[in-house]
């Protein structure tokens, strides 16, 4: 073979390796952009909801309105009243602030002592990393509704309570997601490189095991925002969350439900903005683990 058909050949091949790159990228801006931007969107309304309800809506959510009970969605009321005269749309838009406020503290919660108790199991000696990673077994051996009822009936009631509860649930998960990052870089030969050349323990921690071990922990975090939004709605669903009047996501379902044969809008509205809100918290949280697919 001559010279100019070997190089005519491997030009072929590169021009063959950037086509397809090009079609797997074009793929890809074809499928990902527009599910994820709408997510995005989701979420930043969701949480305008929750920082400034009244650009909104000029309804209040708690005072009913005379001769407006049961009225179904329509121009002047957008989803309908309640058996007070209430505003439904006014309630979903005020009462984001207590599902999504919860579910950050949730989140916070598992997050900063899940973590604390995984980069602690990983990087001790193994006497201490088997005594922790027993508990999180047997945390991870109970039912996270069961283990929160538990918690919410020693602390008390309320968003807060409930809130805590929730993060509880999620320690064990976040404990044995970090562990497993922190026993994985500590077995990378820069890290071994950084003992060897004279590092302390805390030192070598703090600026190579915690960096690169806390990707999937933030990315599992953000996983977790929508999973903590549908237990603290549930949890309010069942009366353990927020008191009347308050306008929770999961006590306005609750509240509907004895109407739902006559007024579907109570229980339908709210019960769509959690699974939608969920659903894009999920979506958005795919983005940081992986590229959009």
């Amino acid at each position: 073979m001559t010279t100019f058909d070997t190089l005519h050949n491997e030009a072929a091949a590169d021009a063959n390796r950037q086509g397809g790159w090009r079609a797997d990228t074009a793929t890809r801006l074809r499928r990902a952009p527009l599910g994820l931007a709408l997510s995005w969107l989701i979420l930043g309304i969701a949480l305008l909801w929750a920082v400034a309800p009244s650009l909104f809506t000029g309804y209040n959510p708690i005072e009913g309105i005379g001769g407006a009970q049961l009225k179904r969605p329509g121009a002047e009321h957008l989803l309908g009243t309640d058996a007070l005269g209430r505003d439904l749309y006014a309630r979903i838009v005020y009462g984001a602030v207590h599902s999504l406020t919860g579910a950050f503290v949730a989140v916070g919660l598992g997050l900063v002592v899940g973590t604390g108790l995984g980069v602690l199991a990983g990087s001790v000696r193994r006497r201490f990393d088997d005594a922790i990673m027993r508990v999180v077994d047997v945390l991870l051996s109970i039912p996270p509704l069961l283990l929160s009822l538990s918690i919410i009936i020693l602390l008390g009631f309320g968003t807060v309570n409930a809130a805590i509860a929730v993060g509880v649930t999620s320690v064990a998960g976040f404990a044995r997601l970090a562990r497993a990052e922190v026993v994985r870089v500590r077995r990378s030969d820069y890290v071994e490189a950084a003992f060897g050349s004279g590092g302390t323990f805390a030192s070598v921690l703090w600026r190579h095991v915690l960096p690169n071990s806390l990707t999937s922990v933030l990315a599992f975090a953000s996983l977790q925002f929508g999973s903590a939004v549908l237990q603290i709605s549930t949890l309010g669903f069942l009366g353990y969350g927020a008191p009347p009047p308050t306008p929770e996501w999961g006590l306005l379902i609750a509240e509907g439900r004895n109407y739902i044969s006559t007024a579907w809008w109570l229980t339908t509205a709210p019960g769509v903005i959690v699974v939608v809100v969920v659903l894009a918290a999920n979506r958005v949280s795919q983005s940081f683990g992986k590229a959009p697919a």
